[in-house]
């Protein structure tokens, strides 16, 4: 029903922003792309790009952008399998920092062995990732949302735990100077440390927040005393361990349950790293008790 040469260049305007450096892409003229997303847009009885700088997506033409996706990385992959060849795919991805941090690069290692697929990693808060999946932007996600996006399967992972940390010199003794002391958070979205310390005390949180989007930043920022924060347990053991941090909410930690999201299509690579993925969270991740 849609035509693939059209769907790609629909892919191409939202990817790169603009007409213009879809046509430099696509080796056209930006009047040939023009006329291509329109062709679609008539089949498809719907607008589907935002003519805006950049240009975007509409509810419909995300659809259409993700079903160009899934089609050009099951061409990629038909073809690797008929020519016996390494597959040369790449697989847009999404994963929260702090995964990306801890354990799933090792996922990632572990699937691409050998195989020359390519990783685009983007980074997002947890909460966000499953957008860019609904958005067609990426195959699979990293994401606290267990319910499946349209088109998607979702597989429960574990949960990544989250301690309280601070500098000793930061000088937090106890729950009333907790919740006064100054707080750092990877970004203004950022509830996991509230939500740790709220189980430490409900004392109201009085002390300067600081917001410090970046993962290395972050935890340099905790280890300098700028503010107490909350760190997965997997980067704060050996901190924790050499006296460097201290724990500051009396050993209490908050479990932040993560499913990993991919598209429904027969693709080689996305299975590999499914594979990969649920087997190095099984390792690193805390499992559910069983009752």
């Amino acid at each position: 029903m849609y035509d693939r040469a059209q769907l790609a260049a629909l892919a191409a305007v939202v990817e790169s922003g603009s007409f213009e450096s879809a046509a430099r892409a696509l080796h056209l003229t930006p009047s040939a792309v023009s006329q291509r997303v329109r062709s679609l847009e008539n089949v498809a009885g719907a607008v589907l790009v935002r003519r805006t700088r950049p240009c975007t997506a509409t509810s419909a033409g995300e659809h259409l952008v993700r079903l160009a996706r899934q089609v050009a990385e099951l061409e990629a992959d038909t073809e690797a399998v008929l020519h016996q060849r390494e597959s040369h795919a790449t697989l847009s991805i999404a994963a929260n920092a702090d995964s990306v941090s801890t354990w799933f690069v090792e996922a990632l290692r572990v699937a691409g062995a050998g195989t020359g697929t390519a990783y685009d990693v983007r980074v997002d808060d947890e909460n966000h990732t499953a957008a860019l999946l609904r958005a067609g932007a990426v195959m699979g996600a990293v994401t606290t949302a267990g319910e499946p996006v349209q088109g998607c399967r979702s597989v429960p992972l574990g949960s990544l735990r989250y301690r309280a940390v601070a500098a000793p010199g930061l000088g937090i003794t106890d729950t009333r100077s907790l919740a006064a002391a100054p707080r750092a958070r990877f970004h203004a979205t950022d509830e996991i440390p509230a939500q740790l310390v709220s189980r430490a005390t409900s004392r109201a949180i009085t002390g300067t927040v600081h917001t410090v989007s970046a993962g290395d930043g972050y935890l340099a920022a905790i280890r300098a005393g700028l503010g107490w924060g909350a760190i997965p347990e997997l980067l704060a053991a050996e901190h924790l361990d050499s006296g460097a941090l201290v724990e500051v909410a009396g050993g209490r930690h908050l479990d932040v349950p993560l499913h990993w999201q991919h598209w429904r299509i027969a693709s080689a690579p996305l299975a590999a790293l499914t594979e990969a993925v649920v087997a190095t969270a099984r390792t690193h991740l805390v499992r559910p008790r069983r009752r």
